[in-house]
């Protein structure tokens, strides 16, 4: 089947730009001596962090229990959440897991790390730890040096749990100024930092000019998306996933309807110096996918010199094209314009 035979709307993936961009990546990691450590909340798909792997990750990065069950189900043996665990249920839930696979978690206090504890005696299996500090983004991690110590002397004493080292989100000039902080304070104490993890796609490039840096958590990059193309981190033709939907209406010259809305396409929005709109219509630049209602994208084409006929077909870059996997039950592959195969995002909807 021709990609243009298909139902719109629907996320459609091109594996040969995939793989250049899972290649370009790892070689990038390699070149510079930084484990790479993909993060699968992207495509959420057991055949794409099988391959991940293939290429030389040395593990994958999950953000949700659940993620990481479907990906332990489907063969991936060595696994970090990157969440902050807590509480009982989490704990036996993760103690099932480190049961089978080696898993590591993230912590940035003491109940994370009660959690964490918890599941390594009742899994009877070691659980490697990093702490997790805050290099800008204002999310979780810890604050200071001091709080990192605290809670990495405490995984040190606790049975069942190894301190692995240091992990941010995003990583920037700030992780270099707070990880030599931290290598001093920590290794007066005893205490080694083995990994320094970092992450994200928009400034991965310059990832290796981080000083102490050692791990690289990166998600978007296998498929890139109009924020990562507006960071400068990709360009357009390395957007391996496009949108592709069908004008169903144009009651004015200067308004269309598209079938993709907010069950299609994600409602984040990118800098306006990228761009305006829910993301890219490829065919059509300048038209703008100005409102979502969740059957209908609503397309501004008052800037368009070319508008959409109805019944025809447009594919749209997504503004973050994580939400969009997120959101379908089943994306399409293809390869040269022909469909390769219909896969069940297996990892969709793991909120917990």
């Amino acid at each position: 089947m021709k990609i243009d035979q298909l139902e719109t709307p629907v996320p459609v993936i091109d594996l040969d730009r995939v793989e250049h961009n899972l290649v370009k990546m790892q070689a990038y990691c390699d070149r510079h001596g930084l484990k790479l450590r993909p993060h699968i909340k992207t495509h959420k798909l057991p055949v794409f962090a099988r391959r991940q792997m293939e290429l030389g990750a040395a593990g994958i990065t999950c953000q949700k229990l659940g993620e990481a069950e479907v990906m332990a189900d489907a063969g991936l043996s060595d696994i970090l959440l990157s969440y902050p665990l807590i509480g009982p249920a989490k704990a036996t839930r993760l103690a099932a897991l480190a049961k089978r696979v080696t898993m590591r978690v993230a912590v940035d206090n003491p109940v994370a790390l009660d959690t964490a504890a918890a599941a390594a005696r009742e899994a009877g299996a070691e659980i490697g730890v990093l702490v997790e500090f805050d290099s800008g983004g204002k999310r979780t991690g810890v604050t200071s040096v001091d709080e990192a110590l605290v809670l990495a002397e405490a995984i040190v004493a606790a049975d069942g749990l190894r301190f692995d080292g240091l992990m941010t989100y995003p990583s920037s000039a700030d992780t270099a100024r707070f990880v030599a902080a931290a290598k001093q304070r920590l290794g007066g104490a005893g205490i080694e930092i083995r990994t320094v993890s970092g992450g994200g796609t928009p400034n991965a490039w310059s990832q290796h000019e981080i000083e102490g840096l050692t791990e690289l958590r990166v998600g978007t990059y296998i498929y890139h998306d109009r924020a990562t193309v507006g960071a400068g981190a990709a360009t357009l033709e390395e957007c391996a996933l496009h949108l592709h939907a069908t004008v169903v209406s144009r009651p004015t010259e200067t308004r269309a309807i598209i079938d993709a809305g907010s069950k299609s396409l994600t409602s984040d929005r990118v800098a306006p110096s990228v761009g305006e709109g829910f993301g890219q219509i490829l065919e059509y630049p300048d038209a703008i996918i100005e409102r979502l209602n969740e059957e209908h994208g609503i397309l501004d084409l008052s800037h368009s010199a070319r508008k959409p006929a109805i019944g025809e077909r447009v594919r749209i870059v997504p503004n973050h094209v994580c939400v969009v996997t997120n959101l379908h039950d089943e994306v399409v592959t293809s390869r040269g314009g022909m469909v390769e195969a219909t896969l069940p995002v297996a990892a969709r909807g793991r909120t917990r």
